[in-house]
């Protein structure tokens, strides 16, 4: 089964929100956000490598990596506010290349009747603009990323 991505960002608001659907229980896909070596497996573009720097999911924990490829190099990094095991991560996320705009973003995991579960997120930006600028062209990375995590749950089943 194909999971599509949703995605909604009101004209004037600074926030986006999405919903995905997994083949996979909510705990499964919680623990593919808070686990270090499963984050490494699904973030960032196919054939680029993420180098864990830190990453302590618990709340008031923080993280930081780098994904490379391509002969590039980027960082980010972000702090847990909250993580509620299989069923709510709240964090900041900050791309380092253009430090002073973090996103603070809502994750929640919700199981399904049967067997599997839906990721709502919700990112909230400094402004509308720093919205609209993640809006363009997210939609292709997003959907990898997903996509990558998908097959990561299926092949650990």
């Amino acid at each position: 089964m194909t999971n599509k991505r949703t995605v909604t960002a009101e004209a004037g608001q600074q926030s986006i929100a999405f919903v995905r659907e997994f083949e996979a229980p909510a705990a499964r896909v919680f623990a593919a956000h808070t686990e270090p070596e499963l984050v490494a497996k699904w973030i960032g573009p196919r054939g680029t490598t993420l180098t864990m720097r830190e990453f302590d999911a618990r709340t008031g924990g923080c993280w930081s990596y780098v994904v490379a490829g391509g002969g590039a190099e980027y960082g980010f990094h972000g702090s847990f506010h909250e993580v509620t095991s299989s069923s709510r991560l709240v964090q900041t996320f900050e791309f380092e290349n253009e430090p002073g705009h973090p996103t603070f973003e809502v994750l929640t995991f919700t199981d399904l009747d049967d067997g599997r579960s839906r990721l709502e997120g919700l990112s909230l930006f400094l402004s509308i603009e720093a919205r609209d600028a993640m809006l363009h062209g997210m939609d292709s990375g997003m959907d990898e990323n997903f996509d990558r995590l998908e097959e990561l749950l299926a092949a650990s089943d």
